[in-house]
């Protein structure tokens, strides 16, 4: 899967998610590897919105190679288990990236 791919398939995720409950959350994924890039997940006014940039007033940023963040955003890998084990980074508030987590994955 390229980055492109993956921003693609975390907007798709994202339209199936109901926001209308959720309060701001501003979350930078970064993707290390062999295709690395970065991009944001914003919950605002009820929506979603998902933008290959860089996020700067941001409540976290996650740092994750894409295999593993696929893992995540299936359900396939706990996020605290890939946090203690290293495979996730979180810079910033980690319960913002857990809030994140459950977010998204399936």
């Amino acid at each position: 899967m390229t980055f492109n791919e993956l921003v693609t398939k975390v907007r798709t995720m994202a339209q199936a998610v109901d926001a209308s409950n959720r309060d701001f959350l501003a979350v930078q994924i970064n993707i290390t590897g062999k295709d690395p890039g970065v991009f944001y997940v914003e919950v605002k006014d009820h929506r979603i919105n998902v933008e290959p940039y860089e996020y700067i007033d941001r409540n976290c940023a996650i740092t994750i190679n894409m295999t593993n963040f696929n893992k995540l955003i299936d359900g396939k890998l706990d996020p605290v288990l890939a946090f203690t084990t290293g495979k996730l980074k979180v810079e910033g508030d980690a319960g913002k990236a857990l809030e994140f987590a459950n977010l998204l994955k399936k």
